[in-house]
């Protein structure tokens, strides 16, 4: 059985990134404002391996691409391979991964973030956005690792 998560981010995967990381509780018919991830009664969400091995890809394609994106010279080609391995990444996340609800309802979160950073690597933001599509995915994974029980995860050092 599929876990909620799948069903979720399937659909999300269609609709627009601003959509998954509004809130759907919020009723004040103007913008919604995102969801913050917060801790499970101040500990770090469990996770389970294919959560594990989805995340510490993606910090691996994060810092590569990062400090080329950093210093001016990633191309197209670059943030292109970088949004292609992340969102392979989060379909096996999705595919793959079991959490309870309440940990699967903040990974919500946290993918719409990255999804977000990867449609701006790709350029779908105009090509001036991709390197901030890098940031934005680098931000998310140090959101994923302060709020969930990854061992060993190492928060990805961001540009000044």
């Amino acid at each position: 059985m599929k876990s909620p998560l799948y069903l979720v981010l399937a659909a999300a995967l269609a609709l627009p990134v601003a959509t998954l990381a509004a809130s759907p509780a919020a009723h004040d018919h103007g913008a919604a404002a995102p969801q913050k991830v917060e801790l499970n009664a101040g500990m770090k969400w469990q996770i389970d391996a294919p959560l594990r091995q989805g995340m510490a890809a993606m910090r691996k394609a994060v810092s590569h691409t990062l400090p080329l994106a950093h210093a001016g010279k990633a191309q197209a080609a670059d943030y292109d391979a970088f949004g292609a391995e992340v969102s392979k990444q989060v379909a096996y996340i999705v595919e793959n991964c079991k959490l309870e609800p309440k940990a699967d309802a903040q990974l919500h979160i946290v993918i719409g973030e990255i999804l977000g950073g990867v449609d701006a690597a790709q350029g779908k933001q105009g090509d001036k956005a991709r390197a901030a599509g890098v940031v934005k995915v680098a931000e998310a994974l140090n959101t994923y690792g302060s709020h969930f029980d990854h061992a060993s995860w190492k928060s990805v050092q961001l540009p000044h």
